[in-house]
């Protein structure tokens, strides 16, 4: 793992390369600015197969950025370390620059999950950024199944998602978006938000990418048939893995969603990598369930069993 002070190095949490129009509403703020010790999150896993059970075997964390210690709660996989990943701020304010490093290795099984939705707050100056760095090696079974991201009236956020997935490694990454305080009436109200996911083999080579832009002030909004289409959730669930077929993933998890209340199309990753599937809902219980029925015919697909109840309460 990295120095403590390499880790605190601008060059560690800031993204080199912003999207523009993030980039553009760069400032200083006159509250607390970015490098603050308050606005710099830091989390540093690794995750080590002893015997039959994943454990913990290195952890750096700085605030709002902290864990728990790993649960084991799924009988039906004793030894795979449920990690839920809280931010004790409340939620991301302006200037807030988060880095996490989660690194599972050869033959572990471990699943990461939020412990409630990310909250992206009013900004006035600056931007907030995230960048999550999820590392799968040998023979390794990794989910991440984050709450969703809610981008408050006035936000600008973005976020960089890299995953390297070893040729024999699982990884089935899920991510939602919703269009805002949707109970208080703000919808598509935030300023900017944008991110990136890269899906990578160790030695670098690239396998897909998917990029986001929204910008609600730009012409035509994000309403439109190409982005979110008049519903209020957009999520996306990607598997890389070489254990079954990607084209009978690509099914699993067109056939998961079939029926439900959502607008979904699903597909195969470029190379046979694996699959993914977009989803689309008006409501929240119906993106969630949506979710949670691809990973859970997926993981039963490529694991043999069922996806837990990740219960946040």
């Amino acid at each position: 793992m990295p120095d403590v002070r390499d880790r605190l190095a601008p060059e560690h949490y800031e993204i080199a390369c912003l999207p523009p129009e993030v980039a553009a509403l760069a400032s200083r703020p006159d509250t607390l600015g970015p490098g603050s010790p308050a606005k710099v999150g830091i989390l540093d896993l690794e995750f080590t197969l002893r015997g039959d059970r994943t454990e913990l075997t290195g952890r750096y964390q700085k605030t709002p950025l902290q864990i728990m210690r790993p649960l084991y709660v799924d009988p039906e996989v004793p030894g795979m370390a449920f990690t839920y990943v809280m931010a004790t701020g409340g939620g991301v304010a302006q200037a807030d620059r988060y880095r996490q490093d989660l690194v599972c290795g050869p033959g572990t099984q471990a699943l990461f999950t939020t412990q409630a939705a990310t909250k992206v707050y009013r900004m006035e100056h600056d931007y907030a950024t995230q960048r999550v760095h999820l590392t799968a090696g040998e023979g390794a079974y990794v989910e991440y199944v984050p709450d969703a991201v809610i981008p408050f009236a006035g936000s600008r956020f973005h976020q960089s998602a890299v995953v390297t997935a070893d040729e024999t490694a699982t990884v089935v990454y899920a991510e939602t978006v919703t269009a805002g305080r949707l109970a208080r009436g703000e919808r598509h109200e935030y300023t900017v938000f944008t991110s990136d996911l890269e899906l990578r083999r160790p030695d670098g080579t690239l396998l897909a990418v998917d990029t986001m832009r929204l910008r609600p002030e730009d012409i035509g909004g994000v309403t439109g048939p190409g982005v979110f289409a008049g519903y209020d959730h957009v999520a996306s669930v990607y598997v890389i893995s070489p254990r079954r077929p990607a084209r009978e993933i690509a099914d699993t998890l067109h056939g998961a969603l079939e029926g439900a209340d959502v607008l979904h199309g699903a597909s195969v990753l470029p190379d046979e990598c694996g699959a993914w599937t977009r989803i689309l809902a008006r409501e929240q219980p119906s993106v969630t369930a949506a979710v949670h029925a691809a990973w859970d015919a997926v993981r039963r697909l490529l694991l043999g069993h069922p996806a837990p109840d990740l219960r946040k309460q």
